[in-house]
């Protein structure tokens, strides 16, 4: 299966609601570090290494993304950030890193326990390593996603085209890190994001969970089409619109950070 494509516009259609776990994630590390080696893996649209860059001006700082259209919009930003294209999964950094920042990336690897591992053993001592996670293989409306992909006649264009995997418990993160890391910090928080628009829950997910199946039907116009209308009908019964005109969707996130000791 290819890579899924993504697209920086529907992505950041909702922006403010994407960015507010990043900056969550960012305001729990320490007011006195100061990295000198900072990584943005999957960094989309290069927002948070910017962010980074900015607060820490004397930081040489990588932003990195499998998406060469996200890393467009990066390059266009005003900052002196190093941007480069690559795979997480087998990412290693040519010096240890002093913070690694993976927002709302990790999700769609495999092997969470090895991966948490290898990132903690590419730290430098007392480096950090902070990420979200969204908790969003259990929700409604990825439930609503996986049962209509596979209910339909664009069924056999989608089987095994894979979306993002449950998360580990929380315990198995923390597993994972102690024997190379103190001070591991693993908190959970629900966002009841407040979504306008005709088909919000809908557009909310083109811009990320339904990316591997668009891109699964891409040569198919007249089944992605169907595919999405009958995924909006059932997105709007189960998300409806209030009378003032939002639309209420729940979602769950993961936060850690920890230090290498």
């Amino acid at each position: 299966m290819s890579a899924p494509a993504w697209d920086p516009k529907q992505y950041n259609r909702f922006e403010a609601q994407r960015d507010r776990a990043a900056l969550d994630l960012l305001v729990r590390l320490p007011e006195d570090f100061a990295p000198t080696e900072i990584w943005d893996l999957g960094c989309g649209a290069g927002q948070h290494a910017a962010l980074l860059k900015r607060r820490h001006p004397t930081a040489h700082v990588h932003g990195m993304d499998s998406s060469t259209a996200m890393l467009e919009q990066a390059r266009a930003l005003s900052v002196e950030v190093d941007w480069s294209a690559g795979d997480i999964a087998s990412w290693t950094p040519t010096r240890p890193a002093d913070l690694i920042l993976a927002n709302a990336s990790l999700q769609w690897l495999a092997d969470h326990a090895a991966l948490f591992a290898r990132l903690a053993g590419t730290l430098a001592p007392g480096g950090l390593l902070a990420v979200q996670m969204p908790m969003a293989w259990e929700t409604r409306h990825h439930t609503i996603m996986r049962e209509t992909a596979a209910d339909g006649p664009w069924a056999p264009l989608l089987a095994g085209v894979d979306t993002i995997a449950p998360l580990l418990p929380a315990e198995v993160y923390y597993e994972a890190l102690a024997p190379l890391c103190d001070d591991i910090d693993i908190w959970s928080t629900t966002y009841l994001h407040v979504l306008t628009g005709d088909d919000a829950v809908l557009e909310w997910m083109k811009g990320t969970a339904l990316r591997p199946y668009l891109t699964a039907l891409d040569g198919e116009p007249s089944a992605r089409d169907a595919f999405l209308e009958a995924l909006g009908r059932r997105l709007s019964a189960a998300f409806p619109r209030r009378a003032q005109g939002q639309t209420l969707l729940p979602f769950p996130r993961l936060f850690l950070v920890a230090q290498r000791r």
